[in-house]
C-alpha cells in the first residue's frame, strides 16, 4: 500500500475533479482507507462520495471492486469515470452475455481496468467469485451501503452475502458509502460486512440550498387542490412521492389535465415502461415524475427544483434520502411535505404489514428442522402452502435469531434449536422490529408537526 501525504491527495483532487479543496469528510475517509482501516462514510447527497473511492483507488496498489445495487447507477458511474482522466472502468451485471462478462473480467485480470462494477447477485456465480479471488482486489467498495441493513429503508437481500464475499477475497480494505444511516443501521452495516475496527465518518446533513416546508391540511380535497396549484407554480423539473401506485397514477393524470407534463412511476410498470419514463424525465421531456419509493436510488439529475411528498414518508431516513434528489446543482430547491393526519393510516398499515404470530412461524421452523437435507425455498413454499411474502417474513425472522442458516445456493438448513423456541424468539424479534418501525414513523410525524427549525430537527 502506498504511503501518501495530504498534499498528494489534494493535488489529485484538483487535477481529476477540479476541487479547490476537498469537501468535509472526503479527506478523512480517504486517509482512513489509505491507512488500511475498513471505513464507513455517511455523507450527504452531493458531497462527493464517489470521489472518495476513486481517489483512494489511485493511491492503493491493485484493482478496485465497486458493488452497486442498480444497473443504471453502475452505468452512470462508469460513464462519469470515462469523462475524467481516470483509469478505465467496466461493469459486470445480468444484462451482459457470457462473452461480454468474460471480456470484462479478462481486462480486469490483465490490469487494463482499475474499477470493476458489479451487482451483488453476481457473486452467486462461483466462477466469477473464483476469478476475482485470484486477482486479489485491494479495495472493496460498497455503494448505497444502507441496502445491507434489514433495518434500513432500501434493504436488498443480495447485500447480506457481501461479508462472506469480502472474506473469500482475503478481506481487502472495505469502504462502505451511504448518504443516510441512523446509528442502528450503521451498526448493522459494520456487522454484516464484517468490517474490522471500522472507522465511521459521519458528516452533517445540512443542505443550505434546500428549502424545507410542510403544508398541513384537514381533508384530502383541500390537500389535492393545494398540491396541484403548488406544482403549477413551481419551477420545474420536479419529483413527487406518493404512498401507493394508484395515487401516483391519479396525480399524474391530474397534472397532465392542468397542462403539466407528468408521468407515474411505480413497481407495477414493466421494466421497459419504467426505463422509458425515467429517460423522458432525465431528458426534461417529462417535467414531473410522480412516484412511489420505487423511483430514486441512483437518480442523479442535478437540476431537480423540487421534491414534494404528497404522503408522509415512513421514516426520516427515507425522507432525507428522497429530498436529497433536489438541488444537486447547488441552486435553490424546495422540499415540501403535504401533510394530512389522515394519511398516517396508510403508513401505519405498511409498518405493521407482514406480521406473523409464533403459531404461524412454528410450522416453518419445524419443517426445516425435520428435513435431513438442505431445503429449497420452492419446496418449502409448496409443502407449507404459504404465500411467498409470509414465508419470506418467517425465514427472515428465523435467520435473524439464528434458528436457520441460508446457504450460498439459497437452500436452508436448521440450527440445533427447538422449533417452538425458535418460533417464539422469531415472533419477539418481529415485534421488536414493528416497534422500531412505529417509532420511525412517529419521528416523521414529529418533523411534520414541529414548530421549531425543521432543518435542526432533521
Amino acid at each position: 500500500m502506498k504511503r501518501v501525504d495530504v498534499k498528494r491527495i489534494q493535488q489529485l483532487a484538483s487535477e481529476l475533479f477540479e476541487y479547490e479543496q476537498l469537501r468535509p469528510g472526503q479527506l478523512e475517509a480517504i486517509e482512513s482507507v489509505l491507512a488500511g482501516r475498513d471505513t464507513l462514510a455517511v455523507m450527504p447527497t452531493g458531497s462527493g462520495k464517489s470521489a472518495i473511492y476513486q481517489l483512494a483507488a489511485l493511491l492503493i496498489d491493485g484493482p478496485t471492486l465497486v458493488i452497486s445495487p442498480l444497473i443504471a447507477l453502475q452505468r452512470d458511474q462508469v460513464a462519469a469515470i470515462a469523462e475524467r482522466p481516470l483509469p478505465a472502468a467496466a461493469l459486470v451485471n445480468s444484462t451482459l452475455n457470457t462473452g461480454e462478462r468474460e471480456e470484462a473480467l479478462a481486462e480486469y485480470a490483465s490490469g487494463e481496468l482499475e474499477f470493476l462494477f458489479l451487482a451483488p447477485e453476481q457473486f452467486g456465480n462461483e466462477e466469477t467469485l473464483e476469478h476475482l479471488r485470484s486477482l486479489k482486489p485491494s479495495l472493496f467498495v460498497v455503494d448505497e451501503a444502507h441496502c445491507v441493513s434489514e433495518w434500513g429503508h432500501d434493504f436488498r437481500p443480495d447485500y447480506l452475502k457481501l461479508g462472506q464475499v469480502i472474506e473469500a477475497l482475503g478481506h481487502p480494505a472495505v469502504l462502505a458509502l451511504t448518504a443516510t444511516a441512523a446509528p442502528p443501521v450503521r451498526e448493522e452495516i459494520v456487522s454484516r460486512l464484517g468490517m474490522r475496527e471500522a472507522s465511521q465518518i459521519v458528516r452533517g446533513f445540512d443542505r443550505p440550498n434546500l428549502w424545507l416546508g410542510v403544508e398541513t391540511f384537514q381533508d384530502q380535497a383541500e390537500k389535492q387542490a393545494a398540491f396541484l396549484a403548488a406544482v403549477g407554480r413551481a419551477q420545474k423539473p420536479g419529483i413527487v412521492y406518493a404512498a401507493t401506485r394508484r395515487c401516483t397514477e391519479e396525480l399524474a393524470d391530474a397534472l397532465n389535465a392542468q397542462g403539466t407534463p407528468a408521468a407515474a412511476y411505480h413497481a407495477g410498470l414493466s421494466a421497459h415502461e419504467r426505463a422509458e419514463r425515467q429517460t423522458a424525465f432525465m431528458d426534461d421531456a417529462t417535467q414531473v415524475i410522480v412516484a412511489t419509493t420505487a423511483f430514486g436510488m441512483g437518480i442523479d439529475k442535478p437540476n431537480v427544483r423540487f421534491v414534494y411528498h404528497y404522503d408522509i414518508s415512513g421514516s426520516l431516513d427515507s425522507y432525507y434520502q428522497e429530498i436529497g434528489r433536489a438541488g444537486r446543482d447547488g441552486e435553490r430547491a424546495e422540499a415540501v411535505l403535504f401533510y394530512c393526519p389522515q394519511d398516517l393510516g396508510v403508513r401505519r398499515y405498511f409498518a405493521g404489514s407482514g406480521s406473523l404470530t409464533a403459531d404461524e412461524i412454528e410450522p416453518v421452523a419445524e419443517w426445516i428442522g425435520e428435513s435431513e437435507a438442505p431445503v429449497a425455498l420452492e419446496a418449502l413454499q409448496s409443502a407449507l402452502e404459504l404465500s411467498q411474502s409470509k414465508l419470506t417474513h418467517a425465514l427472515d425472522r428465523l435467520e435473524e435469531v439464528g434458528a436457520i442458516e441460508v446457504l450460498d445456493d439459497g437452500a436452508i438448513v436448521a440450527a440445533p434449536i427447538d422449533p417452538v423456541e425458535a418460533a417464539e424468539a422469531a415472533a419477539r424479534a418481529q415485534e421488536h422490529r414493528r416497534q422500531y418501525e412505529r417509532s420511525r414513523l412517529e419521528m416523521m410525524c414529529g418533523y411534520a408537526e414541529v414548530r421549531d427549525c425543521r432543518r435542526e430537527y432533521l
